[in-house]
């Protein structure tokens, strides 16, 4: 898209703040609080921009050393919740603040996915995912904002957007190679040609993941160069994750879908990938739903054992991915001198119980600790089970 469509970004942002509340189910208007104070009598949530300043870590950065500087912004809301009697301080409207700052603490990052594409053009030149912050709601601060004899005192809460890019209209100043004839097919170089790079990035490129063996729920960080740009997706297998941390060189992960999903997430309720060693990628998503990626890593996802018994002989064992129908699921009674193995199990499809039918009778009596493998990964415990 054009340079110049970055310049609508501060509109961009307060349209995508307002819209990912709306899809949580608030109701959101924009402007002073006041203002939102006579539109209806709905309970409502109300966002007001009430300033801008220059981000000082970025005032000298470029995205480009042969283009012009941008303009790198902080965005200062304020986030006011109404009652359906239109009271700002009332218990109800106070829940409702809560509430409100509990979704954007959900969000950490305003990413595009499923913006429309007015913000869409706005902000996809931003190097960076906007972050969302809180800052300091002081009496003096809303005070301030809230002066005037129309005015009255509403408590709210005050957050911070960053780091948004405007860029200027002029084009970077790229050239040609020189010493080469680019009007000969093909061109024709003379001696120690010398050009000017053009391209700040292929996309991202990987190092490794540590820790590379983890189970669901748990914090990863993915190494490699390029990490910074923005809109980029950490997959592990077909899943994508979420991303809490960014820097140039590394990205720190949560072992947990970004896709929305049952409570405790997609990937410990079964719905994502199985336990196993899986490819691991960083993606960077493109025009018309393409996607550049990185090169790939190799990551092990764990089983889970929580809890293992004897019943009547079967041995039944409970956590998380502990394998499907499809699945390579081994499980061994180990003893000082005895290992009894396993491999056919029966599975559930959420694969939270792991079922051996007879194991009690064939390992025999004896104190046993249950090892279970699923797609050639193993589980970190191993509880204890007496057979009698």
């Amino acid at each position: 898209m054009a340079r110049v469509d970055s310049q609508s970004a501060i509109g961009a942002v307060t349209m995508l703040l307002r819209d990912r509340l709306l899809s949580r189910g608030f109701a959101v208007t924009v402007g002073k609080p006041e203002d939102a104070n006579g539109s209806d009598s709905s309970a409502k949530l109300n966002l007001f921009l009430y300033e801008t300043v220059v981000d000082a870590q970025l005032r000298n950065h470029r995205l480009d050393e042969e283009g012009p500087d941008p303009l790198w912004l902080v965005l200062r809301y304020l986030l006011t919740a109404f009652d359906g009697e239109e009271h700002s301080d009332s218990a109800d409207a106070h829940v409702l603040l809560g509430r409100g700052l509990v979704a954007l603490h959900e969000l950490n990052f305003l990413r595009l996915d499923g913006a429309s594409t007015a913000v869409t053009v706005a902000l996809e030149h931003n190097p960076e995912p906007l972050k969302i912050t809180f800052d300091e709601s002081t009496p003096d601060l809303i005070s301030k904002l809230m002066q005037g004899p129309d005015e009255t005192y509403r408590l709210s809460a005050a957050i911070q957007v960053r780091p948004v890019l405007l860029l200027p209209t002029e084009l970077p100043r790229y050239a040609l190679l020189v010493g080469v004839d680019h009007t000969a097919a093909p061109p024709a170089e003379t001696e120690d040609p010398v050009g000017i790079e053009v391209l700040p990035s292929l996309g991202p490129r990987l190092d490794r993941v540590e820790p590379a063996v983890f189970e669901p729920g748990e914090p990863i960080t993915v190494f490699g160069a390029d990490l910074n740009l923005a809109e980029l997706e950490v997959v592990l297998g077909a899943e994508p994750l979420q991303v809490v941390g960014q820097w140039p060189d590394r990205l720190a992960v949560i072992v947990a879908s970004a896709l929305p999903g049952p409570p405790g997430g997609r990937i410990a309720a079964g719905l994502g990938p199985s336990a196993g060693e899986l490819p691991l990628r960083v993606r960077l998503a493109r025009a018309g739903g393409r996607y550049r990626s990185s090169n790939l890593l190799g990551a092990s996802l764990r089983p889970v054992v929580t809890a293992a018994t004897i019943t009547a002989a079967d041995l039944v064992i409970t956590g998380t991915l502990l394998g499907a129908a499809a699945d390579d699921v081994v499980v061994a009674l180990y003893a000082e001198s005895t290992v009894r193995t396993f491999d056919v199990v029966t599975t559930v499809a959420d694969q939270t119980s792991l079922t051996v039918t007879d194991a009690g009778t064939t390992a025999g009596p004896g104190t046993f600790l249950v090892i279970v493998r699923v797609n050639g990964v193993q589980a970190r415990t191993s509880p204890t089970v007496v057979v009698t």
